[in-house]
């Protein structure tokens, strides 16, 4: 992606994940918002956006971080939230037997002792190849993998969504299901 893509990826990342108040924008209940207000408000900020660059961005995201509507009228980010009063409202699935989780190696001991937990979204972040744990935990320093017996959870009543992203998402992990490297 370009500099200005990334740019755009980023602020929406911010907007429809976590402050969209910062330009005066409303999501509803399901994290929604309406496209046009979306550019209105995001060009009364400094922020200048084409509806062609917008499509732009959420066709060329490596990682399908955002959704359009199919009527095209609103757009949303597939998962990562922090506000509290956003549920995307995934119908619960079933994962395959192993997820991973990929972290910094500085955080293995406080998962050790409390597991994965959300912290300030609304989910913890699961995938179902390494390739993307490393990548994830690459983001945060020195990455370790972090593998989680989805199935012996599920089978004690954990449940687990799947973003339209194919990311898999659970309220916590607690420390017992994981296997440390």
């Amino acid at each position: 992606m370009t500099d200005h893509l990334v740019q755009t990826s980023k602020f929406l990342s911010l907007i429809l994940r976590h402050a969209p108040e910062k330009i005066g924008l409303a999501l509803d209940a399901q994290g929604w918002a309406d496209i046009g207000q979306l550019l209105a408000q995001a060009a009364q900020h400094g922020r200048r956006l084409s509806r062609e660059q917008l499509d732009d961005v959420v066709a060329r995201d490596s990682k399908s971080r955002y959704a359009i509507s199919g009527d095209g009228l609103r757009i949303r980010a597939n998962q990562g939230h922090s506000l509290a009063a956003v549920d995307i409202d995934l119908p619960p699935a079933t994962p395959p037997a192993m997820l991973y989780h990929g972290t910094a190696s500085r955080f293995v001991e406080a998962i050790l002792a409390a597991g994965l937990l959300p912290g300030a979204r609304n989910h913890v972040h699961l995938s179902s190849n390494l390739e993307t744990a490393v990548a994830v935990g690459a983001r945060h320093g020195k990455p370790v993998v972090l593998t989680v017996d989805a199935a012996a959870m599920q089978a004690q009543d954990h449940v687990f969504y799947v973003s339209d992203n194919g990311v898999w998402l659970a309220d916590v992990v607690p420390a017992g299901f994981i296997g440390f490297p």
